[in-house]
């Protein structure tokens, strides 16, 4: 919940990469740490402050997109850093894979291998950092004053206490509430669904790799097709894929029909995480961008527990997780709905 009144400091002229670099700094360095803590409760606590860092770090990322490319482009710039990112995570993945699970046949022990994947991670995390801190420039800003800090909070209370005077900004954050619950709820339950349908360990981390791997060319495809479609049309689209997607999960009970999810997963999670970051810079405020990006932070992690629950309160009743996963469908109903007023509103 810090998310909104940090990203609201950054809007302040020259704020915004420091902040970011200091993120990425710390983040990475407390990945590094949590390979070389054996005890669980301080590993849980380097944990949750990377997790923290990390997600404070992401909210300065999206924040840039505005800053680092004309209106026109922002679709395009949006779905090719999806797709990168998607593709490029496969990498460190895969590396620290392959020493976790074969790491004993070249005698590497299980801590020491964990501590090498922690340590791919850490150091990918900060060296391809590195390129946009070089680059980036921040162009739409908010003007220095004496107390930045104070004025921030000021101007989130503001923005908050008017907003029916953004009526279209605030509209899409309802929608983006439930619709990207429904998509991190089926992708935070993927495992244990996949459990369920009896695969293997090796088989979900299998099924979560094909699932990035198929994100990297349908996030550029709909890069492309923004070139062509309207981006709210686009959005829309990857709500009713997703919504299918839940239905479908209702009747799934085979672990080809696990895999064929998986791949569905991917073919619209680029997308609609891409599209949905590049409309929401094309109807903010420029120079307010770190503080509704703060916002939409919230939106989309606050709502994470709400599906989660959903689910589990449907599986105990029916006594069916496929009935439990298939009541996220309500959450992208809703979606639909206030996008569509989004869409209406001027």
């Amino acid at each position: 919940f810090l998310g909104p009144v940090i990203g609201t400091i950054t809007d302040f002229k020259g704020f915004k990469k420091p902040i970011f670099f200091a993120s990425v700094l710390v983040g990475s360095l407390l990945c590094f740490m949590m390979g070389f803590i054996s005890h669980w409760l301080m590993f849980l606590i380097i944990f949750i402050l990377a997790k923290a860092v990390y997600s404070s770090s992401i909210i300065f990322y999206d924040s840039m997109l505005g800053d680092i490319t004309t209106e026109e482009r922002l679709d395009s710039v949006s779905s090719l850093g999806y797709a990168w990112g998607y593709i490029g995570s496969c990498i460190p993945f895969v590396l620290s894979l392959a020493v976790i699970l074969g790491g004993k046949k070249i005698g590497i022990s299980g801590s020491l291998a964990m501590t090498i994947a922690f340590t791919i991670t850490a150091i990918w995390w900060f060296v391809f950092s590195l390129p946009l801190l070089k680059t980036y420039k921040q162009t739409h800003y908010i003007e220095n004053t004496k107390n930045a800090i104070a004025e921030s909070f000021k101007r989130l209370g503001n923005t908050l206490k008017n907003a029916t005077k953004h009526k279209k900004i605030f509209l899409f954050l309802i929608s983006f509430f439930f619709y990207i619950d429904g998509v991190y709820t089926i992708i935070d339950l993927a495992t244990a669904y996949g459990t369920a349908l009896g695969l293997g360990s090796t088989s979900l981390l299998l099924a979560l790799l094909l699932t990035q791997i198929v994100a990297f060319p349908a996030a550029l495809t709909f890069g492309r097709l923004a070139q062509k479609f309207d981006t709210t049309r686009l959005i829309l689209l990857c709500i009713f894929a997703y919504l299918g997607i839940a239905i479908f999960a209702i009747f799934l009970d085979t672990q080809v029909e696990f895999w064929i999810l998986a791949v569905c997963v991917g073919l619209f999670q680029g997308g609609i995480q891409a599209l949905s970051r590049s409309y929401f810079t094309k109807i903010i405020p420029a120079e307010q961008s770190g503080e509704y990006f703060g916002l939409m932070d919230i939106c989309g992690k606050g709502a994470a527990f709400l599906g989660t629950a959903c689910v589990s309160l449907v599986s105990q009743l029916t006594g069916s997780i496929s009935a439990g996963v298939g009541s996220i469908a309500f959450f992208f109903i809703l979606g639909i709905f206030f996008f569509i007023k989004t869409i209406k509103t001027n």
